[in-house]
Parts: structure tokens; sequence; C-alpha cells
């Protein structure tokens, strides 16, 4: 007997808890200087846990080639990477009116 989702009663394996949930995420990237004017790249709205969360800041300074932190759900990169981040989010499945980059 398949697993159930608790949350939509579906079986695990055609689960769309995730996808319904990404439908609905505000997401915002934004860019501010920080100390010498340093840029960073600040993007908030992710919704899930905080290893979902390292997975995705891992892949993200991997594509930009900077570093980057996950700090109170909010993940921040070194530098101004807007642009790539936007692309990311849209080919992970987000919808572009949900993606504002400020």
């Amino acid at each position: 007997m398949p697993e159930i989702c608790p949350v939509c009663g579906l079986p695990k394996s055609i689960c769309v808890c995730k996808t319904i949930s990404r439908e609905q995420q505000r997401i915002k990237v934004k860019l501010e200087t920080r100390k010498w004017g340093r840029p960073v790249t600040i993007i908030e709205g992710l919704d899930g846990d905080k290893n979902e969360l390292e997975q995705l800041a891992r892949k993200l300074k991997a594509l930009c080639a900077s570093g980057g932190t996950v700090k109170n759900g909010i993940i921040l990169l070194q530098g101004d990477h807007r642009e790539k981040v936007k692309e990311v989010l849209l080919s992970m499945g987000h919808s572009e009116e949900n993606i504002e980059v400020v």
C-alpha cells in the first residue's frame, strides 16, 4: 500500500502539494549594497525547510560562481546576480508573475 500524503490525501508518488505551494510563493529578488559598497543579491519568500534552501543556495552559488549563505529563510549571494537567479527559479517551475526582481 503506497504512502498517503497527509496534506492532499493523494499517494506520495503523485502528490501535488509541492507544485501548488511553488505556484503560490511570492519571491522577491533584490540587490542591496553592504559595507564598503559591496553588492549582495537577496532572495526572500521561498518556502521550504532549511535543507531545501541550502541545496538551492548551493546550486545558485555554483551557477553564479560566488559565495553566499542562508540566514533566517533568506538566501544571500555575493554580487549582483538578479537575472541569473530569476532564470534558475523559472527553470525550477516558479511562475514569472510571482518573481519580483527589484
